[in-house]
């Protein structure tokens, strides 16, 4: 036996629209609801990448300057050695000159690189103090990283176990999606995924509940509500935009209203008073 062939969406009655609509509304509701279960899960992952990520850079950084600082010193440690030579070559060549002239020339470079000396020794203070600061921030932000990457793993694990466990349904219900919207025209489809987008509640296609809309709850007039249910077009709430449709078409038993009875107020006996009579 053939397959029937598919209708083109062009095609379809309103009503077979509506019912494609609701029907694909039906399936990203069930998905929405999955997300929803993995609650802030996948952003408190990210933002515990993104601050992971952050902390490795601020170490690598701050790494490179203690081993900027480390060779700073090493270099003000050379510069020392080198001054404390000329010093010593300077002391030496003073018992060696041949007037006053020379004398305090050799003096005034003694000085001058003992207070090179002085100087490097202060930069090395200061570069020690710095490298201290620096590897004591290093330690604090690697204890920081370690108690982050912990935290990303167990949050990790919530959020694996949970896809898991709803990874294989969502699937089936995305294909059953793609496949609902290959039955809708691109133009109907398209402002059904705005309004859907634009709703807090994600929902694009909503029925008619206690003569009012579905999404908004605003009261729908009784010609509108008639429109509705011809079926003949498709209706759109005039507060919120979101598309109508009929219970029934949507697969909601209507509700019946049951009205009491209301019971006749019963009427006293009065009692009859001949005048006149003995009683």
């Amino acid at each position: 036996m053939a397959k029937e062939a598919k209708k083109d969406p062009q095609e379809l009655t309103v009503e077979q629209k509506l019912k494609a609509l609701f029907q694909l509304q039906t399936m990203l509701s069930k998905i929405d609801e999955i997300k929803t279960l993995r609650g802030e899960l996948p952003l408190e992952v990210q933002d515990l990448e993104d601050e992971i990520a952050g902390l490795s850079t601020r170490i690598d950084r701050i790494k490179a300057e203690v081993s900027e600082l480390k060779s700073a010193i090493a270099g003000k440690k050379v510069e020392i050695e080198t001054a404390k030579a000329s010093v010593a070559k300077y002391k030496d060549q003073q018992d060696n000159v041949r007037n006053n002239r020379e004398y305090d020339f050799l003096s005034k470079e003694i000085e001058f690189q003992t207070l090179e000396i002085e100087l490097c020794e202060k930069r090395i203070k200061e570069f020690a103090e710095q490298e201290a600061e620096k590897s004591n921030e290093v330690a604090d932000s690697t204890a920081a990283l370690d108690e982050r990457v912990k935290d990303l793993e167990v949050k990790k694990s919530e959020l694996d176990e949970i896809v898991s466990e709803t990874k294989q349904e969502e699937e089936k219900l995305r294909d059953k999606a793609k496949e609902l919207e290959t039955k809708i025209e691109p133009r109907l489809l398209q402002s059904f995924k705005r309004i859907r987008k634009n709703s807090r509640n994600g929902l694009g296609v909503v029925y008619v509940q206690r003569d009012a809309c579905g999404g908004c709850f605003n009261k729908i007039p009784p010609q509108r509500q008639l429109d509705i249910r011809s079926r003949k077009k498709i209706i759109v709430c005039e507060y919120c935009g979101r598309i109508m449709i009929d219970p029934e078409l949507a697969g909601i038993c209507p509700e019946i209203k049951v009205e009491v009875p209301k019971e006749k107020p019963t009427r006293a006996k009065r009692k009859i008073v001949h005048i006149g009579s003995e009683d």
